[in-house]
């Protein structure tokens, strides 16, 4: 941790809240110590900030510092920066200021500024000579600031730039002093400062324009193809002073440009041209789209006049699959663009309506796919660090979302003051575990096992005097397809046994990370809390054959995939589950807290058949209903778009939201076949189980020790399967009707007859 001399600054009469201010400092490097050995910058913001040193940017980050809980956190980030201070003495060091989630709106209510109206900048730039002497810069009263050319700038709403204003060179020796001012100090705690461990957001790639079309209205559409998040870039010329307008949305609604799903999101960007050739690209805001409505645009807009900006924190792709089913192909590309829209700088729900919010229960469901797709564990330690700042502020309180914004807007409609809610609050508890499995990191285990067990300690208050956790508002089985669309919460599964069955899976997985971290007191303790909940569950939830109570998908798929139930009880919820879902026809009818569990479930007490066809059902709602309407990202509801194309009546139909894509992770542990018998893959499970028709499917996945990786054929010979495994590691192969066989580090092939599934 740097000694921090340096203050938070901001410009003078900075106020309004629409624009985008300029700070700056020239600076001449000290004479008479030799070369430059290396030269460090610390940057930070309240708001997001564009960092340029003569001119240039410092990096490819955009949007920084991001969103953490900025009452306890502020993030920073270090960038070396010896390269740029060897071309001459004389330099000058300049911030951009946006809005974004400082300042600019945040949530449905209409709130902003929640954690303050000034917006500022913070940078130290830390400059060691050959000679060892050490010259400092910071910002302070002696920078200078300016009115950029943005004039408007929100997260939500979108960016306005007129490029009549833009001065290029202001952030180098070449720029003028002209309307320059000072800049004050703010009130500013350093001990908020804390490097971000997390990646950065960053432009990741750019797709072209797909078609330009006259909708039937007589707008201009553009479709990219790809439902994506980011912004257009273009360069464009035309007469001074004549506006470019850019709306963006999801999908099309009769022909035109369908943004009621975006509620009071505008989602748009205005440019205003200088009559020469200008750039837009408005890295202050983004927004979720696949199409864009272009008015203003002078001459014929073309195909290759726009491109798409595709915007995200840079995960490193770790795991892959594929199959010979093209349909369930889409599905798993859909999941893998949801994480992309939905992991930048905070886990979000959704990433273009007025919300995107860092939603707990999303990845409560989604932390074992995100975990094989991406390499995760920087990006999800950091936002574990704001939970647990958040909590610790609420005695034990894990909140709806995280970073907690709702606790500074109006109560949320149809929800009561918040308390610890099963599936969401568990995040404490299921997230870090899957962490753990994932990648074997005993240290973040450790850091995170406080509020592991603080959820659980505070959720053992809220029980009534039969140990069951029903007292509360839950969430329960959230968005089931059966639900009124204006009443989400209105699940067929009853909302204590969702509840209770999720208190025993957390309590047994606090017990277990006890035991790994040596704490075999607490293990005893929670191991017992978790005996007796499980008692209370079966006491007051389930029959002695093994029916439970609202006898629906949900109920059963928890209550077998959490290991509450007998053998006996096991084996008929099983087939009680089977028949539930054959009755469906094969349709899901399961919402948040059971889709993730319902095809596992199935699988594991011998019905795999039940689950392909579940998987691989088309009509509404399932999974592929929405590839067969054409998405390309996994939707909120499962008929976002309803049949004849329109939109959802709901108030939340976003068609980008990951949670119910966790089905991906059951395709990458059965269907391809790969799962940790050890964590972080030190020791992994290899067992496809063939069915739904698939002639061959693989996986493939960069472990901490190396790529694992799998694929499987079924032809005349039998089953064939191909097994990588890394170096340092062993793996166990099970097939169908096959003893397991252990497997060395290396290259393997094994053929075994074919088995009905």
């Amino acid at each position: 941790m740097p000694t921090w001399q340096a203050t938070m600054i901001a410009a003078d009469g900075d106020a309004d809240r629409d624009g985008a201010p300029l700070l700056r400092r020239r600076f001449t490097l000290d004479d008479g110590h030799g070369a430059v050995r290396d030269a460090v910058l610390h940057v930070t913001a309240q708001g997001v900030v564009e960092t340029f040193l003569d001119g240039r940017a410092v990096s490819g980050d955009v949007l920084s510092p991001g969103w953490s809980s900025f009452e306890w956190r502020l993030r920073y980030r270090t960038h070396d920066v010896t390269a740029a201070l060897s071309t001459g003495p004389e330099h000058v060091l300049g911030l951009a200021l946006g809005n974004g989630w400082f300042r600019g709106r945040l949530g449905w209510n209409g709130g902003r500024a929640y954690y303050g109206e000034d917006l500022g900048g913070f940078a130290q730039l830390e400059v060691t000579f050959a000679d060892g002497h050490v010259q400092t810069l910071v910002t302070d009263e002696a920078w200078e600031s300016h009115a950029s050319a943005v004039t408007a700038n929100d997260l939500y709403d979108g960016q306005d730039v007129d490029a009549r204003l833009l001065d290029p060179a202001w952030a180098t020796t070449a720029g003028t002093d002209d309307g320059w001012g000072g800049v004050r100090a703010l009130e500013f705690d350093t001990a908020l400062l804390t490097e971000h461990v997390g990646p950065p957001v960053r432009r990741q790639e750019v797709l072209p324009a797909q078609r330009v079309w006259t909708s039937p209205s007589g707008k201009t559409l553009v479709d990219f193809g790809q439902n994506l998040v980011g912004w257009l870039r273009f360069t464009v010329r035309g007469e001074a002073g004549q506006v470019v307008t850019l709306r963006h949305a999801e999908v099309l609604e009769d022909g035109e440009l369908g943004v009621r799903p975006l509620r009071t999101a505008k989602a748009t960007d205005t440019f205003t041209l200088s009559g020469g050739d200008d750039v837009f690209e408005p890295t202050f805001t983004f927004h979720g789209f696949r199409y864009a409505e272009v008015d203003g645009w002078p001459g014929e807009l073309r195909t290759d006049d726009l491109e798409a900006v595709v915007v995200h924190s840079e995960l490193e792709r770790t795991g892959e699959f594929e199959c010979s089913d093209e349909m369930l192909n889409q599905l798993h590309r859909n999941v893998v663009w949801g994480t992309k829209g939905n992991f930048l700088d905070v886990p979000t729900d959704c990433p273009q309506r007025d919300e995107r919010l860092g939603w707990t229960g999303d990845l409560a469901v989604f932390a074992p796919t995100a975990a094989y797709l991406y390499d995760v564990e920087g990006f999800l330690r950091d936002w574990m660090r704001d939970l647990a700042a958040e909590q610790a502020a609420r005695d034990g309180l894990v909140a709806f979302v995280v970073p907690d914004v709702l606790k500074h807007s109006p109560p949320i409609g149809a929800f009561p003051d918040p308390d610890s809610t099963a599936v969401w609050s568990d995040v404490a508890v299921w997230l870090p575990w899957a962490l753990w499995e994932a990648y074997g990191r005993r240290d973040l285990l450790a850091e995170h096992y406080p509020a592991m067990t603080a959820h659980v300690e505070r959720v053992l208050t809220l029980l009534s005097p039969q140990g069951l956790w029903d007292t509360v508002f839950q969430f329960g089985d959230w968005l089931d397809p059966d639900a009124p669309p204006e009443r989400p919460a209105d699940a067929k599964a009853d909302k204590g046994v969702v509840a209770t069955a999720c208190l025993f899976r957390s309590l047994r997985t606090v017990a277990d990370a006890a035991r790994v971290l040596g704490h075999a007191g607490d293990a005893e303790r929670f191991d017992a809390a978790a005996a007796r909940i499980r008692t209370a569950f079966l006491e007051h939830y389930v029959d002695e054959q093994g029916l439970v109570l609202s006898d629906c998908a949900t109920v059963y798929a928890l209550a077998i995939e959490f290991g509450l139930l007998t053998g006996a009880q096991r084996e008929w919820a099983g087939q009680r589950l089977a028949e539930i879902v054959e009755k469906a026809g094969y349709r899901v009818s399961t919402g948040f807290a059971g889709t993730p569990y319902v095809t596992g479930a199935l699988s594991g007490t011998g019905h795999l058949d039940a689950a392909y066809r579940l998987l691989t059902e088309r009509e509404c709602p399932s999974w592929l209903y929405p590839v067969t309407m054409g998405a390309t990202t996994i939707w909120e509801r499962w008929d976002s778009m309803l049949p004849d194309g329109s939109i959802n009546p709901g108030e939340m139909t976003s068609f980008n939201h990951y949670a119910l894509g966790a089905v991906a992770d059951w395709m990458h542990r059965v269907v391809a076949g790969l799962s940790p018998l050890e964590p972080g893959y030190r020791r992994a499970l290899v067992a496809p189980q063939p069915g739904g028709g698939l002639t061959w499917a693989r996986g493939s996945l960069r472990t901490p020790h190396g790529n694992l990786a799998v694929r499987w054929e079924q032809g005349e010979a039998g089953l064939v399967v191909d097994v990588e495994v890394p170096a340092g590691t062993t793996a166990v192969l099970r097939l169908p009707g096959e003893a397991d066989r252990e497997l060395p580090a290396g290259t393997h092939r094994v053929t075994a007859a074919l088995t009905a599934p």
